[in-house]
């Protein structure tokens, strides 16, 4: 039992490190097997990195206002992150934007420079992410980013299980998740969604609207864009689990919009 426990905090470390900027000691250690493995607390990840920018936005709109607020949030997160799944949006932009077939797109998101489409797509989801924020009180866009990095990770793990690996598994930047996660390993990265959906419930009961809207965008998202990147590729990328991380926190806030909205 102690050594699965201590199992389980190795893999939560290494997803830790391999997502965010945070210093792992480095008797850790590291196997590939291991990183395919730590898929299933990617929404721990996603958890720490929520609670980072929901941390400055709560001091930022409390010193200088909301809208400043809100862009320091989205600026941590950022920094937190390296930008990682903002970088994985703008190439799945550029490569799927067009109408290029399906060996060009996979060499498309392989270029490093950004194109008019990966622009034009990092402009509008970081726009629409400030503006939903910007239109939530901070009592409710504290626990709306908690939720939203944590079930947009949880939704980038359902296509790591659902979907097969489009492009060549040899020259994947990360090989590991170019494997497929095992039903288990989805069952935990879900679980993790459920638990912080519970605790913000029993937290407060008037919430759960929120959550329940918030987590059934993350999950029509989801299924549109594993529909979209198995239609075009045939299957998924790095970056299309970016672009899917992305696209699924923004639908996971204006939930929460929507919710406030008919409350």
């Amino acid at each position: 039992m102690r050594q699965a426990l201590l199992h389980e905090l190795r893999l939560a470390a290494i997803a830790l490190q391999f997502f965010t900027r945070l210093p792992v000691p480095a008797a850790v250690g590291f196997e590939p097997a291991w990183l395919n493995q730590s898929a299933r607390h990617f929404p721990l990840v996603g958890f720490v990195v929520g609670a980072f920018g929901a941390a400055v936005l709560a001091l930022g709109s409390w010193g200088l206002g909301t809208m400043l607020g809100v862009g320091l949030s989205m600026a941590a997160t950022a920094w937190l992150t390296g930008a990682f799944h903002e970088d994985g949006l703008a190439d799945t932009a550029d490569a799927l934007g067009g109408a290029v077939s399906r060996e060009r797109a996979l060499e498309i998101m392989k270029d490093s420079r950004i194109g008019s489409y990966g622009a034009v797509a990092l402009l509008l989801v970081l726009g629409l992410k400030a503006a939903a924020l910007a239109s939530l009180p901070a009592a409710l866009a504290v626990p709306a980013l908690l939720l939203a990095h944590t079930a947009s990770r949880a939704a980038a793990v359902a296509l790591i299980r659902w979907l097969p690996y489009a492009g060549d598994v040899s020259q994947a930047k990360a090989k590991p998740l170019a494997q497929r996660v095992s039903g288990g390993g989805l069952a935990v990265a879900l679980a993790w969604v459920g638990l912080l959906a519970a605790a913000l419930v029993a937290l407060r009961a008037g919430w759960w609207p929120y959550v329940a809207i918030g987590l059934a965008m993350v999950l029509v998202g989801t299924v549109a864009c594993g529909r979209w990147f198995l239609r075009r590729l045939g299957g998924i990328t790095g970056d299309t689990l970016g672009a899917t991380q992305q696209v699924t926190e923004l639908l996971c806030l204006l939930g929460w919009v929507l919710a406030l909205r008919w409350a």
